[in-house]
């Protein structure tokens, strides 16, 4: 079982980082964190212009027509930068659910937009505080009008299509449905949300009956999202290794240059440990993650199992990446100017983007109770 990359998929990688290494250092992801901005335009027109934002939708709509692999090494590096750009909801998450959900029509109107990065995309499931659920969902859709309020949502302020999880009636899972609605019409208003990451912008937006049609099947919400889900869990887990190790770098590269007491401070044992348990903590994350990349690129039966699993690991890897890179730079880790602070927020965002970690867990012992009984 080969588990590495191909040579083509290396190369897509190595142009992605180099690219976001010339375009996206962390002084421009400094510049969206002091400013109004919900993204960086020159980083996000770059992608495009490269083509991976059309990396995994097929020829037919306007993109390469490759697949869940060269998604994975791009996203990597985009967490290895911190990009500030709204890849993640307009690829990960609106992208797939249109391709997987979307009528022909649905596709050929909004897929080919999404390839050349001409429009944003997201998926909007929260309503307030807690996990969204099929019971909790107060969003309705009926006689083709939206009404209701979606909070956050991931890039919401600059989306221009949204694909959301709105009430249509029935029972248990079939109560929901996804519908797609153009955010720029007069049934929609939006406000910008803080949070602890700004350079990736959310906001709160409400309906009032505005115009949407389903997609996908009425009651296949649910089941639907749940995938769409597991899929993004695998791609977020890649941008989680790419930021773990970018926080871990940054963690050794100050230990070698910061001197105390008359040597470096990567030389004492204490520094050591930090740094041998970001690294174990990495490959664990790692290994789990091309899993759920080989899963998913196969389309095979053990996504929700292979994507719970890259989830739990890379998000502890890069939160302890991320805090534990702040600890090995002293007071100084601390403070506005210094960089640690990126991954830290990132790490933040990212272990909630998709859910808490705990219900994630959930969805794991799930899966293997499944594998149990069977």
């Amino acid at each position: 079982m080969n588990f590495d990359f191909s040579d083509d998929q290396k190369m897509l990688k190595d142009q992605a980082r180099k690219f976001l290494e010339d375009k996206c250092s962390y002084g421009d992801v400094r510049t969206i964190l002091e400013s109004d901005a919900s993204h960086h335009d020159d980083v996000w027109t770059g992608l495009c212009e490269l083509g991976v934002t059309g990396a995994a939708i097929p020829e037919e709509y306007g993109g390469l027509g490759l697949g869940a692999l060269e998604l994975c090494v791009v996203a990597e590096e985009l967490g290895r930068a911190a990009a500030p750009v709204p890849f993640s909801s307009s690829i990960y998450m609106a992208a797939e659910a249109l391709k997987l959900g979307g009528s022909e029509a649905q596709k050929q109107a909004w897929l080919p937009k999404l390839a050349s990065g001409e429009i944003i995309g997201t998926l909007a499931a929260a309503e307030g505080p807690g996990a969204p659920s099929p019971r909790t969902t107060k969003t309705t859709f009926s006689a083709g009008k939206l009404n209701g309020r979606k909070l956050p949502v991931p890039d919401g302020e600059t989306a221009s299509v949204a694909i959301v999880l709105a009430n249509t009636g029935g029972n248990g899972e079939q109560a929901v449905s996804l519908v797609l609605v153009d955010l720029n019409q007069d049934g929609v208003t939006r406000s910008a949300v803080e949070t602890v990451d700004p350079t990736r912008g959310h906001a709160e937006i409400s309906f009032d009956n505005a115009d949407a049609e389903l997609l996908g099947g009425e009651g296949e919400g649910w089941a639907l999202m749940t995938r769409v889900e597991a899929g993004a869990a695998v791609l977020v887990a890649f941008e989680q290794v790419g930021g773990a190790e970018a926080a871990m770098t940054m963690a050794k590269d100050y230990s070698l240059d910061r001197y105390a007491f008359g040597r470096q401070i990567g030389s004492y044992q204490a520094i050591k440990h930090k740094l041998a348990d970001m690294y174990v903590k990495l490959e664990l994350a790692r290994s789990n993650a091309y899993y759920g990349a080989m899963v998913l690129s196969e389309e095979g039966s053990d996504l929700e199992l292979a994507a719970a699993s890259a989830r739990i690991s890379a998000t502890e890897a890069y939160r302890f990446a991320a805090q534990e890179c702040i600890q090995v730079h002293g007071g100084i880790g601390f403070t506005w100017e210094a960089n640690p602070q990126f991954h830290y927020r990132r790490s933040k965002l990212l272990a909630l983007s998709l859910g808490s970690a705990s219900r994630w867990k959930n969805r794991l012992v799930a899966e293997l109770e499944k594998s149990n009984v069977a």
